[in-house]
């Protein structure tokens, strides 16, 4: 990441150059956040514009909620889309359909302040500075401000393009700013101490991938944890106890990914893990040839709520503890497979992220995960998607086609036994 690094340092020198001269050479910088935003819009100079943006984007960061959503709601009021001009232009090109009204339609069908946002984009640290505004804005559950969330989510999907993505592996010798990161992001297993870090970090056949952004060299933006093992392991306990056997990994066959984290709360809507989890696998394929499964082992963490509402004696057997093996695997394959959502989407979140990319349900493990958030969530209930790489995206087109769940032998045997 040092070549990303050096060009970002070399764009924040710059801006921070840009600031000392501010006052000097463009103008004032209005501490009023209103009158800050027709400096930045009015302005046509690209160095002027970056010095203006720079010091908006200061105050608007400055803002507590209230004042926050006070600016937002005169940003939309002042630089919102202009009706009359839109309904001019689409007259006019509907009797010219010419490239210059066609240019003109695209302009004023545009909010005026996305423009506002791609400006401060420019800025030192701009686009990770605007991915936190939209979390904040996310977080202030205000429906008047939905469209700046809908509206910086359209333009992240231009910017967080997966073919600008930067791979990177997660080692023990990784800085450790980042490390701390990843302690702080990990969203499935938690990481407790550095010692559980280095257990899931240090080992050969314990790997760690994370896309970063170029802009954002030192934050990742969604990492996944790999073990690499000779079968496919039946519990969480199995892969991340610290008193474990390393393997040699060219020993190795089987790849299993039982963790992956979105990083960015502000970058939610928009989907890494499908093209971080093929890419990981092909790499690995690539470095050990003799990889022959990819697997995941996932949580299922809809379970237990789907159980209160839809099979309510299976959940309170399994409140006291007293639900039997076949009844809970009869119950968790229903679950996984067959949909009682409008949509006919899976209803587990995790089977739809899976199954929607093109993996097939391999195996259901009970007693796979006997932590606190493990039992509360699925009573330790775990699962295994199968990612073959010669059909997987065959598999995501047939998905999308007849909503399907894929299946294995060894579930499809399990389901015609258990509803005899």
């Amino acid at each position: 990441m040092s070549f990303f690094q050096n060009i970002l340092s070399s764009v924040m020198k710059n801006t921070r150059r840009l600031n000392r001269l501010g006052t000097k050479s463009f103008g004032k910088l209005h501490s009023d956040i209103n009158k800050a935003v027709d400096s930045v819009m009015s302005t046509s100079g690209e160095v002027s514009s970056l010095v203006y943006a720079e010091h908006l984007l200061n105050l608007i960061e400055k803002q507590d909620d209230n004042g926050l959503k006070k600016f937002l709601k005169n940003l939309l009021a002042k630089y919102d889309i202009d009706t009359k001009k839109l309904l001019k232009d689409v007259k006019r090109y509907s009797s010219e359909k010419t490239e210059k009204s066609l240019r003109e339609i695209n302009n004023s069908s545009e909010p005026r302040w996305v423009e506002l946002f791609r400006r401060l984009n420019s800025t030192s640290n701009g686009t990770s500075r605007l991915v936190k505004l939209r979390e904040r804005i996310h977080l202030l559950k205000d429906p008047e401000l939905k469209t700046f969330d809908s509206g910086l989510l359209n333009l992240f999907r231009y910017w967080f393009n997966p073919s600008f993505l930067v791979l990177e592996k997660i080692d023990w010798e990784t800085p450790a700013n980042i490390l701390e990161k990843i302690i702080e992001y990990e969203a499935v297993h938690e990481i407790n101490s550095w010692n559980d870090l280095r257990a899931r970090l240090a080992p050969s056949d314990r790997q760690c991938f994370a896309f970063f952004h170029p802009l954002i060299p030192n934050d990742p933006l969604i990492f996944v944890e790999v073990a690499l093992c000779t079968d496919i392991p039946k519990s969480i306990q199995q892969v991340i106890r610290l008193d474990r056997n390393e393997i040699d990994i060219e020993d190795a066959n089987t790849a299993i990914f039982y963790s992956i984290s979105n990083c960015q709360n502000g970058l939610l809507g928009i989907s890494f893990g499908n093209f971080l989890i093929k890419k990981v696998a092909k790499t690995l394929k690539r470095e050990l040839p003799d990889l022959n499964q990819f697997l995941t082992l996932s949580p299922i963490p809809g379970l237990m709520k789907w159980m209160e509402e839809f099979a309510p004696i299976t959940f309170e057997r399994c409140t006291d503890k007293n639900c039997s093996d076949d009844e809970l695997m009869k119950k968790t394959i229903k679950y996984l497979t067959e949909s009682d959502r409008q949509d006919g989407m899976p209803n587990d979140p995790v089977g739809r992220f899976h199954i929607g990319n093109g993996a097939s349900l391999e195996r259901v493990n009970l007693n796979a995960d006997l932590s606190e958030k493990g039992l509360s969530q699925s009573y330790g209930i775990m699962a295994n998607y199968l990612y073959d790489l010669e059909v997987v995206e065959e598999n995501h087109e047939m998905f999308f086609k007849n909503k399907t769940v894929l299946t294995s032998n060894e579930i499809k045997a399990q389901k015609k036994k258990l509803n005899k």
